[in-house]
């Protein structure tokens, strides 16, 4: 399920891009192409007869006027006006349609996420030449994917977990995101979360041979690889269950995921 999910996500967010390109070049092309219009001025010089005071400022007024008017319509403005970074309870988004509302997740990852900054402060504090790591999830953990059209890219940043992260990253703490997305977006995933400006220490993606594990087994087996690597993991931030189970880390943070509503 989570595969079909991303690969329609990745699909409809290079459609989007292609028909944005697409009707930005038929704009340009169309302004190049038309007729140039012969102002009053030029007219009745061409006829002999002197043009009024005023009449190219005039002419020149006019002209600016229509041009900005009609770049307010074209289909590229329409299109960007429709794409703002605006979160969206209501209309086709998944969290409308599943009938969460913005402003109580809001409330419900703030007080999720209580006591995840002292935690973090009291855990580094002397912890000098240890590697220390904090393990996310991205969708509606790390980024607010169900308040978001699929064709809006790139997705915002969860403020308050942007907050945290950047917090523990400048107290010497690894940041890993592990998600369920397939490996066919970990490019797009990549830059999303830079653009969003989490910094990124490690991303793990779902490959072939991941696809046949259960969610829960996949994700406990890229926080041993962490491991592995020296580090130890201080806290795991998730949404779902299947993104806590199974350990290796000292501290879990439960985001809100009304019982499964929020990917």
């Amino acid at each position: 399920m989570h595969v079909r999910k991303w690969t329609t996500r990745a699909a409809v967010t290079a459609g989007a891009l292609a028909l944005t390109t697409a009707m930005a070049a038929t704009a340009s092309a169309g302004t190049v192409n038309a007729a140039p219009r012969t102002s009053s001025a030029a007219s009745s010089q061409g006829s002999g007869v002197p043009p009024a005071a005023g009449a190219s400022a005039a002419s020149a007024a006019s002209a600016a006027s229509a041009a900005s008017a009609a770049s307010a319509t074209t289909p590229v403005a329409a299109l960007a006006a429709e794409t703002s970074r605006t979160p969206r309870t209501g209309g086709l988004t998944a969290a409308g349609l599943a009938g969460v509302d913005y402003a109580t997740w809001q409330r419900d990852v703030t007080a999720a996420l209580a006591t995840a900054r002292p935690y973090v402060e009291q855990r580094t504090a002397g912890a000098s030449g240890q590697r220390l790591a904090m393990v996310l999830d991205i969708d509606n953990t790390s980024l607010e994917t169900d308040f978001h059209y699929f064709w809006e890219y790139p997705t915002p940043a969860v403020g308050q977990v942007l907050d945290l992260v950047r917090y523990a990253d400048s107290r010497g703490v690894d940041i890993f995101f592990v998600t369920a997305r397939p490996g066919i977006v970990e490019a797009m995933t990549s830059y999303n979360l830079k653009k969003a400006g989490f910094p990124v220490d490690g991303l793990h993606v779902r490959r072939l041979p991941d696809l046949f594990d259960e969610v829960s087994a996949y994700k406990t087996g890229k926080r041993k690889e962490i491991e592995g690597k020296g580090y130890t993991i201080i806290a795991n931030v998730g949404n779902r269950s299947s993104d806590l189970a199974g350990g290796h880390a000292e501290r879990t943070f439960k985001l809100p995921d009304y019982g499964g509503k929020l990917s």
